[in-house]
């Protein structure tokens, strides 16, 4: 037999929710936040296609000129602010013609810190394919995939949004460090 929610119970379920929790939700969505949430959503993700076709001209597009990076969880180091162009050029080194790869993101949640500026954390998986050089390093394996968590930095420009931090949070990894590593041809 299904029951029907009462706005008391309701009242009361979200008062009972935890602000951590309330933090991930994200901002809801509104008519006024409607169109910019969209945005930001379409932004990540042409801007993992882009990587995935090599179009590195677009995937610049999607960033300010100066960026805060932090992908430690994968590479070690610190996180850092660096010119977008830096950002581009270190990924068009490894991921050449002969290093295919495919990125997937999902549960994108956005939380506006003003009208100017918002915060996207969304799940993502990547997989990187090498064949040449994969053979001989760690017993084979052609790919390498990981599992992790995104934190996009969006802010209001002349131009739109666009993203001006990029954190990337491995939870899981697997398969060949060579391929990972190892820039193309």
């Amino acid at each position: 037999m299904k029951r029907a929610l009462t706005a008391p119970l309701i009242a009361t379920l979200i008062a009972a929710a935890t602000p951590a929790k309330a933090d991930i939700a994200g901002t809801p969505v509104t008519v006024e936040t409607l169109v910019a949430q969209a945005e930001m959503v379409r932004i990540a993700d042409a801007l993992d296609a882009a990587v995935d076709d090599k179009d590195w001209d677009r995937a610049r597009s999607f960033f300010t000129d100066i960026i805060d990076v932090d992908f430690t969880s994968l590479v070690g180091g610190a996180p850092a602010t660096i010119p977008a162009d830096a950002l581009i050029a270190g990924w068009s080194a490894n991921l050449t013609a002969d290093k295919t790869s495919f990125h997937l993101r999902g549960n994108h949640r956005v939380t506006f810190d003003d009208d100017s500026t918002a915060t996207m954390l969304s799940h993502g998986y990547a997989w990187n394919r090498m064949e040449r050089g994969a053979l001989k390093a760690n017993g084979g394996e052609a790919l390498w995939e990981v599992w992790g968590t995104y934190v996009h930095g969006f802010v209001q420009t002349d131009a739109g949004w666009k993203v001006d931090a990029m954190t990337f949070t491995a939870t899981a990894q697997r398969g060949n460090a060579f391929v990972r590593d190892t820039p193309g041809s």
